[in-house]
Protein backbone atom coordinates (compact mmCIF):
# COMPACT_ATOMS: atom_id res chain seq x y z
CA UNK A 1 0.00 0.00 0.00
CA UNK A 2 2.88 2.66 0.81
CA UNK A 3 4.33 1.78 -2.71
CA UNK A 4 1.27 2.53 -4.51
CA UNK A 5 1.20 5.91 -2.68
CA UNK A 6 4.67 6.50 -3.09
CA UNK A 7 4.16 5.97 -7.13
CA UNK A 8 0.90 8.50 -6.90
CA UNK A 9 3.00 11.00 -4.91
CA UNK A 10 5.65 10.91 -7.21
CA UNK A 11 3.69 10.61 -10.92
CA UNK A 12 1.87 13.79 -9.02
CA UNK A 13 5.05 15.52 -8.44
CA UNK A 14 6.19 15.41 -12.41
CA UNK A 15 2.94 16.68 -13.67
CA UNK A 16 3.19 19.89 -10.75
CA UNK A 17 6.26 20.51 -12.30
CA UNK A 18 5.74 19.92 -15.51
CA UNK A 19 2.75 22.21 -15.53
CA UNK A 20 4.55 24.92 -13.47
CA UNK A 21 7.34 24.59 -16.09
CA UNK A 22 5.07 25.26 -18.91
CA UNK A 23 3.49 28.08 -16.89
CA UNK A 24 6.85 29.82 -16.43
CA UNK A 25 8.13 29.28 -19.60
CA UNK A 26 5.34 31.11 -21.79
CA UNK A 27 5.09 34.17 -19.39
CA UNK A 28 8.80 34.32 -18.59
CA UNK A 29 9.30 33.42 -15.03
CA UNK A 30 11.44 31.68 -12.90
CA UNK A 31 10.57 28.79 -10.45
CA UNK A 32 13.61 28.10 -8.10
CA UNK A 33 14.07 24.77 -7.49
CA UNK A 34 13.08 23.59 -10.82
CA UNK A 35 16.58 22.80 -12.23
CA UNK A 36 17.63 20.81 -9.28
CA UNK A 37 14.79 18.98 -9.76
CA UNK A 38 15.15 18.62 -13.48
CA UNK A 39 19.27 17.15 -12.28
CA UNK A 40 18.23 15.08 -9.91
CA UNK A 41 15.19 13.43 -12.26
CA UNK A 42 17.90 12.99 -15.15
CA UNK A 43 20.10 11.00 -12.52
CA UNK A 44 18.06 8.80 -11.89
CA UNK A 45 17.01 7.94 -15.58
CA UNK A 46 19.65 6.09 -17.56
CA UNK A 47 20.92 7.41 -20.84
CA UNK A 48 23.00 5.79 -22.84
CA UNK A 49 26.53 7.09 -22.90
CA UNK A 50 27.81 8.25 -26.08
CA UNK A 51 31.29 7.15 -27.32
CA UNK A 52 33.55 10.06 -28.24
CA UNK A 53 34.79 9.61 -31.71
CA UNK A 54 38.50 9.27 -31.42
CA UNK A 55 40.56 12.17 -32.29
CA UNK A 56 41.93 11.87 -36.06
CA UNK A 57 45.85 11.27 -36.69
CA UNK A 58 48.01 11.50 -39.56
CA UNK A 59 48.61 13.64 -42.69
CA UNK A 60 45.24 14.87 -44.59
CA UNK A 61 44.43 11.74 -47.47
CA UNK A 62 41.95 14.54 -49.32
CA UNK A 63 39.00 17.13 -48.40
CA UNK A 64 35.68 16.32 -48.37
CA UNK A 65 32.25 18.63 -49.04
CA UNK A 66 31.13 19.79 -45.40
CA UNK A 67 27.60 19.16 -45.86
CA UNK A 68 29.14 15.35 -46.52
CA UNK A 69 28.04 15.50 -50.85
CA UNK A 70 30.01 12.98 -52.86
CA UNK A 71 32.61 15.81 -53.80
CA UNK A 72 36.11 15.36 -52.76
CA UNK A 73 39.30 17.59 -53.78
CA UNK A 74 43.06 16.00 -53.39
CA UNK A 75 43.93 20.14 -52.12
CA UNK A 76 41.74 22.73 -50.21
CA UNK A 77 38.85 23.80 -51.57
CA UNK A 78 35.74 25.66 -50.98
CA UNK A 79 32.50 25.82 -52.11
CA UNK A 80 30.26 27.89 -54.23
CA UNK A 81 28.96 29.51 -50.58
CA UNK A 82 32.84 30.33 -49.88
CA UNK A 83 32.77 27.47 -46.74
CA UNK A 84 35.88 25.26 -46.71
CA UNK A 85 36.01 21.69 -47.53
CA UNK A 86 36.73 19.78 -44.12
CA UNK A 87 40.03 17.61 -44.16
CA UNK A 88 39.90 13.75 -44.14
CA UNK A 89 43.01 12.60 -42.70
CA UNK A 90 44.89 8.87 -43.04
CA UNK A 91 43.88 7.65 -39.54
CA UNK A 92 39.62 8.28 -40.65
CA UNK A 93 37.97 5.50 -42.84
CA UNK A 94 38.22 6.35 -46.34
CA UNK A 95 35.27 5.45 -47.86
CA UNK A 96 33.67 5.98 -51.30
CA UNK A 97 30.71 3.57 -51.17
CA UNK A 98 27.24 5.01 -50.52
CA UNK A 99 25.62 4.50 -47.15
CA UNK A 100 23.23 2.26 -48.38
CA UNK A 101 26.40 -0.24 -49.10
CA UNK A 102 27.00 -0.94 -45.11
CA UNK A 103 24.07 -2.61 -44.08
CA UNK A 104 24.36 -4.80 -47.41
CA UNK A 105 28.22 -5.00 -46.47
CA UNK A 106 27.23 -5.89 -42.78
CA UNK A 107 24.90 -8.61 -44.04
CA UNK A 108 27.40 -10.18 -46.12
CA UNK A 109 29.98 -10.24 -43.16
CA UNK A 110 27.10 -12.16 -41.11
CA UNK A 111 26.48 -14.86 -44.07
CA UNK A 112 30.32 -15.21 -44.35
CA UNK A 113 30.42 -15.87 -40.25
CA UNK A 114 27.41 -18.30 -40.68
CA UNK A 115 29.09 -20.72 -43.34
CA UNK A 116 30.55 -23.90 -42.09
CA UNK A 117 33.99 -24.17 -42.12
CA UNK A 118 35.56 -27.48 -43.62
CA UNK A 119 39.34 -27.31 -42.90
CA UNK A 120 42.53 -25.42 -43.85
CA UNK A 121 44.40 -26.12 -47.33
CA UNK A 122 48.04 -25.42 -47.67
CA UNK A 123 48.77 -21.66 -49.08
CA UNK A 124 51.14 -23.25 -51.73
CA UNK A 125 49.04 -25.82 -53.19
CA UNK A 126 50.32 -29.10 -51.51
CA UNK A 127 47.86 -31.86 -50.63
CA UNK A 128 47.83 -30.97 -46.96
CA UNK A 129 44.99 -30.52 -45.06
CA UNK A 130 44.28 -29.67 -41.37
CA UNK A 131 41.11 -29.59 -39.57
CA UNK A 132 42.67 -26.80 -37.41
CA UNK A 133 44.57 -23.54 -37.77
CA UNK A 134 48.04 -24.26 -38.79
CA UNK A 135 51.27 -22.33 -40.56
CA UNK A 136 53.92 -24.19 -42.84
CA UNK A 137 57.31 -24.24 -42.78
CA UNK A 138 57.79 -20.62 -43.86
CA UNK A 139 55.14 -19.41 -41.82
CA UNK A 140 52.46 -18.80 -44.18
CA UNK A 141 48.70 -19.38 -42.40
CA UNK A 142 46.69 -22.51 -43.89
CA UNK A 143 43.55 -21.00 -46.25
CA UNK A 144 40.30 -21.69 -44.91
CA UNK A 145 37.55 -24.04 -46.88
CA UNK A 146 33.99 -22.93 -46.59
CA UNK A 147 31.52 -25.15 -47.35
CA UNK A 148 29.55 -24.55 -50.86
CA UNK A 149 32.92 -22.91 -51.80
CA UNK A 150 33.55 -26.65 -53.84
CA UNK A 151 29.80 -26.77 -55.35
CA UNK A 152 31.41 -26.36 -58.78
CA UNK A 153 34.27 -27.89 -59.31
CA UNK A 154 35.50 -25.80 -62.33
CA UNK A 155 34.47 -22.71 -61.96
CA UNK A 156 37.20 -20.09 -60.20
CA UNK A 157 36.72 -17.52 -58.34
CA UNK A 158 38.79 -14.68 -57.96
CA UNK A 159 38.52 -11.08 -55.83
CA UNK A 160 38.84 -7.78 -57.58
CA UNK A 161 41.84 -6.81 -55.91
CA UNK A 162 43.67 -10.50 -57.40
CA UNK A 163 42.54 -9.85 -60.36
CA UNK A 164 43.75 -6.40 -60.89
CA UNK A 165 47.04 -7.76 -59.06
CA UNK A 166 47.35 -10.30 -62.02
CA UNK A 167 46.86 -8.23 -64.98
CA UNK A 168 43.70 -10.56 -65.79
CA UNK A 169 41.93 -9.03 -69.46
CA UNK A 170 39.04 -11.05 -71.47
CA UNK A 171 37.80 -10.71 -74.86
CA UNK A 172 34.60 -11.62 -76.68
CA UNK A 173 34.76 -14.34 -78.84
CA UNK A 174 34.17 -13.47 -82.61
CA UNK A 175 33.06 -14.38 -86.06
CA UNK A 176 35.58 -13.64 -88.59
CA UNK A 177 37.42 -14.98 -92.16
CA UNK A 178 41.41 -16.69 -90.53
CA UNK A 179 43.93 -15.17 -93.20
CA UNK A 180 47.12 -16.56 -92.65
CA UNK A 181 50.00 -15.89 -94.88
CA UNK A 182 52.16 -18.02 -95.83
CA UNK A 183 55.93 -17.16 -96.39
CA UNK A 184 58.50 -18.95 -98.66
CA UNK A 185 61.48 -18.19 -100.66
CA UNK A 186 61.42 -18.77 -104.15
CA UNK A 187 63.28 -18.39 -108.15
CA UNK A 188 62.25 -17.32 -111.30
CA UNK A 189 62.03 -19.59 -113.53
CA UNK A 190 60.99 -19.45 -117.64
CA UNK A 191 57.46 -20.57 -118.47
CA UNK A 192 57.84 -23.97 -120.28
CA UNK A 193 55.15 -23.52 -122.34
CA UNK A 194 56.88 -20.17 -123.81
CA UNK A 195 60.30 -21.70 -125.05
CA UNK A 196 60.82 -22.38 -128.56
CA UNK A 197 63.88 -24.25 -130.12
CA UNK A 198 64.72 -23.07 -133.99
CA UNK A 199 65.85 -26.54 -135.96
CA UNK A 200 66.00 -27.56 -139.65
CA UNK A 201 64.05 -31.05 -140.33
CA UNK A 202 66.95 -31.82 -143.07
CA UNK A 203 70.40 -30.99 -143.88
CA UNK A 204 71.14 -27.69 -144.75
CA UNK A 205 74.33 -25.03 -144.94
CA UNK A 206 74.29 -21.95 -143.10
CA UNK A 207 74.56 -19.23 -145.62
CA UNK A 208 74.16 -15.98 -143.11
CA UNK A 209 73.15 -15.45 -139.76
CA UNK A 210 70.78 -12.10 -138.66
CA UNK A 211 73.04 -10.13 -136.56
CA UNK A 212 71.27 -11.36 -133.46
CA UNK A 213 73.43 -12.68 -130.37
CA UNK A 214 72.19 -14.19 -126.99
CA UNK A 215 69.90 -12.31 -124.61
CA UNK A 216 68.44 -10.26 -127.90
CA UNK A 217 65.41 -9.43 -128.10
CA UNK A 218 63.82 -10.84 -131.26
CA UNK A 219 59.74 -10.65 -132.69
CA UNK A 220 57.98 -12.80 -134.42
CA UNK A 221 58.75 -13.42 -137.76
CA UNK A 222 62.36 -11.53 -137.75
CA UNK A 223 64.93 -13.43 -139.91
CA UNK A 224 67.16 -15.14 -137.92
CA UNK A 225 69.78 -17.25 -140.68
CA UNK A 226 69.28 -18.12 -144.26
CA UNK A 227 70.01 -21.26 -144.92
CA UNK A 228 70.47 -23.86 -147.97
CA UNK A 229 69.34 -27.42 -147.91
CA UNK A 230 68.72 -29.31 -150.61
CA UNK A 231 66.38 -31.61 -149.99
CA UNK A 232 64.16 -28.47 -148.89
CA UNK A 233 65.40 -27.42 -152.71
CA UNK A 234 63.77 -30.22 -154.47
CA UNK A 235 60.49 -30.10 -152.76
CA UNK A 236 59.74 -26.82 -153.64
CA UNK A 237 60.76 -27.65 -157.16
CA UNK A 238 58.40 -30.47 -157.23
CA UNK A 239 55.91 -28.03 -155.43
CA UNK A 240 56.40 -25.47 -158.61
CA UNK A 241 55.82 -28.41 -161.30
CA UNK A 242 52.39 -29.43 -159.36
CA UNK A 243 51.56 -26.07 -159.42
CA UNK A 244 51.76 -25.37 -162.91
CA UNK A 245 50.43 -29.22 -163.59
CA UNK A 246 47.43 -28.03 -162.26
CA UNK A 247 46.73 -25.55 -164.39
CA UNK A 248 46.16 -28.31 -166.92
CA UNK A 249 44.24 -29.96 -165.17
CA UNK A 250 46.30 -32.51 -163.45
CA UNK A 251 45.48 -33.35 -159.75
CA UNK A 252 48.19 -31.80 -157.36
CA UNK A 253 50.33 -34.47 -155.51
CA UNK A 254 51.96 -34.12 -152.08
CA UNK A 255 54.88 -31.71 -152.37
CA UNK A 256 52.61 -29.29 -150.37
CA UNK A 257 52.64 -31.90 -147.86
CA UNK A 258 56.40 -32.76 -147.99
CA UNK A 259 57.29 -29.14 -147.79
CA UNK A 260 55.61 -28.37 -144.24
CA UNK A 261 56.58 -32.24 -143.20
CA UNK A 262 60.49 -30.68 -143.91
CA UNK A 263 59.32 -27.65 -141.37
CA UNK A 264 59.43 -25.06 -144.18
CA UNK A 265 57.54 -21.52 -142.54
CA UNK A 266 53.90 -21.45 -143.92
CA UNK A 267 54.81 -18.30 -145.43
CA UNK A 268 57.86 -19.31 -147.24
CA UNK A 269 55.39 -22.02 -148.76
CA UNK A 270 52.87 -19.15 -150.06
CA UNK A 271 55.65 -17.27 -151.75
CA UNK A 272 56.46 -19.81 -153.85
CA UNK A 273 52.96 -20.67 -155.03
CA UNK A 274 52.74 -17.23 -155.59
CA UNK A 275 55.91 -16.64 -157.47
CA UNK A 276 55.81 -20.01 -158.71
CA UNK A 277 60.05 -20.35 -158.41
CA UNK A 278 61.96 -22.14 -156.41
CA UNK A 279 64.28 -20.09 -153.99
CA UNK A 280 67.87 -21.14 -153.87
CA UNK A 281 67.91 -19.88 -150.10
CA UNK A 282 65.78 -19.50 -147.33
CA UNK A 283 64.91 -16.84 -144.54
CA UNK A 284 64.30 -18.83 -141.48
CA UNK A 285 62.30 -16.57 -139.15
CA UNK A 286 61.75 -16.38 -135.57
CA UNK A 287 58.18 -18.44 -134.66
CA UNK A 288 57.45 -16.11 -131.62
CA UNK A 289 58.12 -12.88 -129.65
CA UNK A 290 61.07 -13.21 -127.00
CA UNK A 291 64.52 -13.45 -125.88
CA UNK A 292 67.59 -15.56 -127.13
CA UNK A 293 68.19 -17.91 -124.76
CA UNK A 294 71.12 -19.80 -127.20
CA UNK A 295 72.95 -19.36 -130.41
CA UNK A 296 74.67 -22.40 -131.73
CA UNK A 297 75.03 -21.12 -135.47
CA UNK A 298 77.56 -18.98 -136.82
CA UNK A 299 78.31 -18.36 -141.04
CA UNK A 300 79.18 -21.27 -143.26
CA UNK A 301 78.78 -24.45 -141.48
CA UNK A 302 76.60 -27.55 -141.75
CA UNK A 303 73.85 -28.23 -139.13
CA UNK A 304 72.50 -31.53 -138.88
CA UNK A 305 69.13 -32.31 -139.25
CA UNK A 306 67.10 -31.99 -136.40
CA UNK A 307 70.25 -29.51 -134.64
CA UNK A 308 68.97 -26.60 -132.52
CA UNK A 309 70.04 -23.06 -134.73
CA UNK A 310 68.48 -20.86 -131.35
CA UNK A 311 67.13 -21.19 -128.51
CA UNK A 312 64.16 -18.32 -127.56
CA UNK A 313 61.47 -17.50 -125.27
CA UNK A 314 58.58 -15.56 -124.31
CA UNK A 315 59.60 -13.82 -120.55
CA UNK A 316 55.99 -11.34 -121.01
CA UNK A 317 54.54 -14.09 -118.59
CA UNK A 318 56.96 -16.05 -116.21
CA UNK A 319 56.96 -18.53 -113.16
CA UNK A 320 58.16 -18.16 -109.77
CA UNK A 321 58.45 -21.23 -108.12
CA UNK A 322 57.71 -21.44 -104.09
CA UNK A 323 59.25 -23.98 -101.46
CA UNK A 324 57.07 -24.41 -99.21
CA UNK A 325 57.02 -26.59 -96.25
CA UNK A 326 55.52 -29.72 -95.53
CA UNK A 327 53.43 -28.42 -92.55
CA UNK A 328 52.45 -25.40 -94.89
CA UNK A 329 50.84 -27.35 -97.34
CA UNK A 330 47.56 -28.17 -96.63
CA UNK A 331 47.02 -24.53 -96.38
CA UNK A 332 47.78 -24.05 -99.81
CA UNK A 333 45.22 -23.76 -102.98
CA UNK A 334 44.73 -23.61 -106.56
CA UNK A 335 44.44 -20.18 -107.30
CA UNK A 336 45.47 -18.14 -104.28
CA UNK A 337 46.96 -15.10 -104.36
CA UNK A 338 50.64 -14.26 -103.77
CA UNK A 339 52.90 -11.34 -103.74
CA UNK A 340 56.32 -11.58 -104.91
CA UNK A 341 59.44 -9.53 -103.73
CA UNK A 342 62.30 -9.40 -105.38
CA UNK A 343 65.80 -9.59 -103.61
CA UNK A 344 67.57 -7.29 -105.69
CA UNK A 345 64.63 -4.66 -106.38
CA UNK A 346 63.72 -4.08 -102.55
CA UNK A 347 60.02 -2.24 -102.66
CA UNK A 348 59.25 -3.23 -105.69
CA UNK A 349 56.11 -6.30 -105.72
CA UNK A 350 54.39 -8.47 -108.08
CA UNK A 351 51.23 -9.75 -107.83
CA UNK A 352 50.48 -13.53 -109.16
CA UNK A 353 48.27 -16.72 -108.60
CA UNK A 354 49.08 -19.76 -107.48
CA UNK A 355 49.08 -22.26 -111.00
CA UNK A 356 50.43 -25.60 -109.70
CA UNK A 357 51.22 -27.42 -106.80
CA UNK A 358 53.65 -29.97 -107.86
CA UNK A 359 52.67 -33.60 -106.59
CA UNK A 360 56.47 -34.52 -104.84
CA UNK A 361 58.13 -33.10 -101.73
CA UNK A 362 61.80 -32.70 -102.00
CA UNK A 363 63.64 -35.81 -99.31
CA UNK A 364 66.00 -33.31 -98.19
CA UNK A 365 63.72 -29.96 -97.34
CA UNK A 366 60.83 -31.23 -97.00
CA UNK A 367 59.29 -28.65 -99.07
CA UNK A 368 57.22 -28.88 -102.47
CA UNK A 369 57.46 -26.90 -105.14
CA UNK A 370 54.62 -24.25 -105.49
CA UNK A 371 54.43 -22.55 -108.95
CA UNK A 372 52.70 -19.32 -109.29
CA UNK A 373 52.37 -17.17 -112.71
CA UNK A 374 53.14 -13.71 -112.93
CA UNK A 375 52.60 -11.08 -115.70
CA UNK A 376 56.59 -9.77 -116.39
CA UNK A 377 55.79 -5.85 -116.70
CA UNK A 378 58.65 -4.47 -118.17
CA UNK A 379 60.80 -7.91 -118.16
CA UNK A 380 61.88 -6.78 -114.78
CA UNK A 381 61.55 -10.34 -113.54
CA UNK A 382 64.75 -12.67 -114.89
CA UNK A 383 65.35 -16.67 -115.04
CA UNK A 384 66.88 -17.78 -111.58
CA UNK A 385 66.52 -14.32 -109.64
CA UNK A 386 65.99 -15.18 -105.79
CA UNK A 387 62.15 -14.16 -104.68
CA UNK A 388 60.57 -13.84 -101.40
CA UNK A 389 56.79 -15.42 -101.56
CA UNK A 390 53.93 -14.84 -99.49
CA UNK A 391 51.10 -17.16 -100.42
CA UNK A 392 47.35 -16.03 -99.00
CA UNK A 393 45.67 -18.79 -96.94
CA UNK A 394 42.45 -19.29 -95.28
CA UNK A 395 39.10 -19.71 -95.97
CA UNK A 396 36.40 -16.97 -96.77
CA UNK A 397 33.76 -18.43 -94.37
CA UNK A 398 33.09 -17.13 -91.61
CA UNK A 399 34.13 -18.96 -88.11
CA UNK A 400 34.76 -18.40 -84.24
CA UNK A 401 37.67 -17.02 -83.28
CA UNK A 402 40.07 -15.78 -80.36
CA UNK A 403 43.12 -14.63 -80.18
CA UNK A 404 46.37 -16.96 -79.64
CA UNK A 405 46.72 -15.80 -76.37
CA UNK A 406 43.64 -17.27 -74.92
CA UNK A 407 44.67 -20.92 -75.81
CA UNK A 408 46.25 -22.86 -73.41
CA UNK A 409 48.17 -25.75 -75.35
CA UNK A 410 49.08 -28.34 -73.16
CA UNK A 411 50.24 -31.06 -75.78
CA UNK A 412 47.24 -33.23 -74.81
CA UNK A 413 44.70 -30.58 -74.64
CA UNK A 414 43.33 -27.07 -75.64
CA UNK A 415 41.77 -24.98 -72.90
CA UNK A 416 40.51 -21.42 -72.78
CA UNK A 417 38.91 -19.68 -70.01
CA UNK A 418 36.04 -18.20 -70.22
CA UNK A 419 34.87 -15.11 -68.13
CA UNK A 420 31.65 -15.34 -66.18
CA UNK A 421 31.69 -12.24 -64.86
CA UNK A 422 31.71 -10.81 -61.31
CA UNK A 423 35.01 -12.78 -60.55
CA UNK A 424 34.05 -16.48 -61.79
CA UNK A 425 35.93 -18.11 -64.43
CA UNK A 426 35.30 -21.01 -65.91
CA UNK A 427 38.53 -23.77 -67.95
CA UNK A 428 36.93 -25.07 -71.08
CA UNK A 429 38.60 -27.66 -73.43
CA UNK A 430 37.95 -26.48 -77.24
CA UNK A 431 39.00 -27.80 -81.16
CA UNK A 432 41.26 -25.28 -82.46
CA UNK A 433 41.34 -24.77 -85.92
CA UNK A 434 43.20 -22.72 -88.75
CA UNK A 435 45.12 -20.00 -86.85
CA UNK A 436 46.43 -16.58 -89.13
CA UNK A 437 46.98 -12.73 -88.37
CA UNK A 438 46.94 -13.39 -84.21
CA UNK A 439 43.49 -15.47 -84.38
CA UNK A 440 42.72 -18.89 -84.09
CA UNK A 441 39.16 -20.51 -85.10
CA UNK A 442 37.74 -22.51 -82.74
CA UNK A 443 35.60 -24.99 -83.65
CA UNK A 444 34.36 -26.47 -80.50
CA UNK A 445 33.87 -25.39 -76.90
CA UNK A 446 32.72 -21.75 -77.18
CA UNK A 447 30.14 -19.54 -78.37
CA UNK A 448 29.65 -16.68 -80.38
CA UNK A 449 28.77 -14.74 -76.71
CA UNK A 450 31.24 -15.81 -74.27
CA UNK A 451 34.43 -13.79 -72.97
CA UNK A 452 37.80 -15.10 -72.91
CA UNK A 453 40.88 -14.44 -70.94
CA UNK A 454 43.56 -13.83 -72.96
CA UNK A 455 46.03 -12.44 -70.56
CA UNK A 456 47.00 -14.01 -66.82
CA UNK A 457 45.03 -17.08 -68.29
CA UNK A 458 47.81 -19.40 -67.12
CA UNK A 459 47.48 -17.82 -63.30
CA UNK A 460 43.75 -18.94 -63.39
CA UNK A 461 44.74 -22.17 -65.15
CA UNK A 462 47.04 -23.10 -62.37
CA UNK A 463 44.40 -22.19 -59.70
CA UNK A 464 41.91 -24.39 -61.77
CA UNK A 465 44.90 -27.13 -61.78
CA UNK A 466 45.18 -26.88 -57.84
CA UNK A 467 41.41 -26.76 -56.46
CA UNK A 468 40.86 -30.22 -58.78
CA UNK A 469 43.96 -31.59 -56.95
CA UNK A 470 42.58 -30.34 -53.61
CA UNK A 471 38.92 -31.90 -54.47
CA UNK A 472 40.03 -35.23 -55.19
CA UNK A 473 41.37 -35.44 -51.59
CA UNK A 474 37.86 -36.81 -50.59
CA UNK A 475 36.79 -36.95 -47.29
CA UNK A 476 35.71 -39.81 -45.48
CA UNK A 477 31.95 -40.53 -44.34
CA UNK A 478 32.16 -38.77 -40.86
CA UNK A 479 32.70 -35.19 -43.04
CA UNK A 480 35.82 -34.66 -41.89
CA UNK A 481 38.82 -34.17 -43.97
CA UNK A 482 41.22 -37.17 -43.87
CA UNK A 483 44.41 -36.52 -42.43
CA UNK A 484 47.30 -36.60 -44.90
CA UNK A 485 50.45 -37.08 -44.74
CA UNK A 486 52.69 -33.75 -43.75
CA UNK A 487 54.22 -32.10 -46.65
CA UNK A 488 56.30 -29.81 -45.12
CA UNK A 489 59.78 -29.40 -45.79
CA UNK A 490 62.37 -28.53 -43.09
CA UNK A 491 64.49 -25.65 -43.55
Amino acid sequence: MSRVLATIFVLGAITAVGVGGYVAGTRGMALPGLDRLHHAFMARTPVEAKAEPAEAAGPIAYYRHPDGEPVYAPEPRKTQDGRDFLPVRASEEISFDPPSAKPAQSAAAATEAERKLLYYRNPMGLPDTSPVPKKDWMGMDYLPVYAGEEADEKVIKLSPGRIQRSGVRSQAVVRQAISRPIRAPGTVQLDERRISVVATRSDAFIQEVAPITTGDRVVKGQRLVKIYSPEIAAASAQFVTELNAAGRGVPEGGARQRLENLGVPPEIVAEIERSRKVPLTINWPAPRDGIVLERNVVDGMRMASGESLFRLADISTIWVLADVPEMDLAAVRIGAPATISLRGRPGTTFSGKVGLIYPQVAEATRTTKVRIEIDNRDGMLLPNMYADVEIGSGDAALVLTVPDSAVIDTGERRVVILDLGEGRFEPREVKVGQRGDGMVAISEGVSESDRVVVSANFLIDAESNLKAALSGLGTPADGKPAEPKSSEAKP
